[in-house]
């Protein structure tokens, strides 16, 4: 099993969670970030240090989230490994909550 971050963490892109990673499963897009599902270890210890709830167990994914197993699978394979904390966009309190975010990710 995994974790997987989802769509409201797109222009929010905070990183908490990457702290508090034991085995650095995080990896960092332009305007998002994602877990790769064969390294993480379902520790949950990312899960609670999200500001944005953006992060799911994989059995506890809600429905309209499910795409995110899979992009997060694929863009973990593409963009590059993060392993310690940045400061979050300067917008990204306005972005946090607002729906259909998807088409604003950036690869």
């Amino acid at each position: 099993m995994t974790f997987v971050v989802g769509e409201n963490c797109i222009k929010c892109k905070h990183t908490d969670c990457v702290e508090v990673c034991p085995v650095d499963c995080f990896y960092e897009g332009p305007n998002f970030l994602v877990i790769h599902p064969d390294e993480c270890i379902d520790c949950a210890l990312c899960e609670p240090e999200c500001p944005v709830d953006a992060i799911y167990s994989e059995d506890e994914l809600p429905e309209d989230q499910l795409a995110f197993l899979e992009l997060n699978a694929e863009l973990a394979e593409e963009w590059p490994n993060i392993t310690e904390m940045k400061e979050a966009p300067a917008d990204a309190e306005e972005w946090d909550g607002k729906p259909n975010k998807l088409e604003l990710l950036e690869r």
